[in-house]
């Protein structure tokens, strides 16, 4: 029996993905737990492993294309089959062209004499054996009734001993047409922004999967948000000659360098505690406070920007904070973070001093009720005791959703990452 191959929910808001590379081919002998191909989620690129074994018969989608989940991707036959047995393969989506278009088709599941795996009544994908798959549809029996015995309650030829066919859905009732309803003209749409002149030497790139999820939740953001904005300049020198003294005794970091990312990490979930109605979120009627910091670390790759997490963040000592972001981060850039490492932030932090960014507004990622952004150290004149002294300032800013956040709670929450940096002994505490 031919075994499908579909696209994967790798996280909890994926509903299609990018088919970037397929790793295996046509012919080749595919195990369970093999990387069969790279999918482009709306979060990261991240590996696909096989959940069955057999060979590979047939690729169905081509790489760039555009998949729904649950969508058919190729067909694999179990051991002693032969490729005749295999039906026709769905239809494919067009791959990605290097030419813009008006829509991007994005493949859907159709119908194929292959059937698409089968749902149970929680809604949860049904594990089934190629045989039984074979016997239930030659007998009728509905497979979301079926109770499996086999590993991981996968359905087998015995579980189908003595189970009945389903009954014949009843062709409904006609009923008589409704006369139309006048509806009223629509509104004229707001012109298009007019695109200048593309000509051949300029370069058209399409969507990626990534792209386009963080263009959506951007616009989605920054329309129905209500943001407010507040920042403070930090003095910085106390931080610099406490990282400069604790990197100076790499037997006591076990080789670890501090960065200040890694301060202004440490200070924000200090100050989360502090200040925990910023540690929140928007959930239609209510608020949701939550009692641990997941602070989600903005981390710039060649497509776009990805946030993984840092879980428990309060529980976690200065060093394992730091060891965990340069973990995160390299992994990051490689493509290799698993879809778990992006679930459970309550907090970002965007930090551009690295580009030489003075200060800027950040976007909140939503449902997060805020973000904190970090700009350069930069070295300028400041007055200190009467004296104009040479001096190190940091700007932090912290963007707020203001249906969960006020004024004076998102004044607190900055001025406590403010004294943390200025007095940042505070934090090894």
């Amino acid at each position: 029996m031919p075994i499908n191959i579909e696209m994967p929910k790798l996280s909890d808001t994926m509903t299609e993905g990018t088919l970037v590379k397929w790793c295996k081919q046509v012919g080749d002998e595919i195990e369970i737990g093999d990387i069969v191909a790279e999918i482009e989620t709306d979060k990261a690129t991240m590996e696909m492993e096989a959940f069955d074994e057999g060979t590979l018969v047939e690729i169905v989608m081509p790489e760039g294309s555009r998949v729904v989940v649950g969508g058919v991707l190729a067909i694999m036959l179990e051991d002693g089959e032969e490729a005749g047995d295999a039906p026709a393969p769905a239809a494919a989506a067009a791959p990605a062209s290097p030419t813009a278009a008006p829509a991007e088709p994005v493949a859907t599941p159709s119908a194929a004499p292959t059937s698409v795996s089968p749902i149970s009544e929680d809604g949860s994908r049904l594990r089934v054996s190629p045989l039984a798959r074979k016997i239930a549809a030659a007998k009728g029996i509905d497979l979301a009734t079926v109770q499996g015995s086999g590993p991981g309650g996968r359905i087998v030829k015995a579980d189908l001993d003595g189970a009945s066919a389903a009954p014949a859905t009843p062709a409904p009732a006609a009923t008589p047409a409704a006369a139309p309803v006048a509806q009223p003209a629509a509104a004229a749409p707001a012109s298009p922004a007019i695109m200048p002149h593309v000509g051949p030497e300029d370069t058209v790139t399409p969507l990626s999967s990534m792209r386009r999820i963080i263009a959506d939740r951007l616009l989605t953001s920054k329309t129905t948000i209500p943001h407010f904005y507040l920042h403070v300049e930090c003095d910085a020198a106390p931080m610099m000659a406490l990282r400069k003294q604790i990197n100076a005794q790499a037997e006591q970091t076990h080789g670890n360098k501090y960065t200040v990312n890694d301060f202004i990490v440490k200070a924000i979930i200090n100050s989360c505690q502090a200040v925990p109605a910023v540690n929140a979120a928007y959930n239609g009627d209510s608020i949701v406070q939550f009692a641990n910091v997941g602070l989600s670390v903005a981390v710039a790759v060649d497509d776009g920007l990805v946030t993984p997490v840092v879980k428990n963040a309060q529980s976690k000592s200065m060093l394992e904070i730091s060891k965990e972001i340069k973990d995160m981060a390299g992994r990051a850039r490689e493509n290799k973070l698993k879809p778990a490492e992006f679930d459970g932030g309550t907090i970002t932090l965007s930090n551009l001093g690295a580009w030489g960014i003075n200060d800027f507004n950040a976007i909140v990622n939503p449902p997060q009720a805020a973000i904190v952004s970090a700009g350069a150290i930069v070295e300028k004149p400041v007055v200190k005791d009467g004296q104009i002294v040479p001096g190190l300032r940091m700007d932090i800013g912290v963007s707020c959703d203001h249906r969960v956040v006020d004024g004076a709670v998102a004044a607190q929450f900055i001025s406590n990452i403010k004294k943390l940096i200025e007095n940042p002994a505070l934090m090894l505490i």
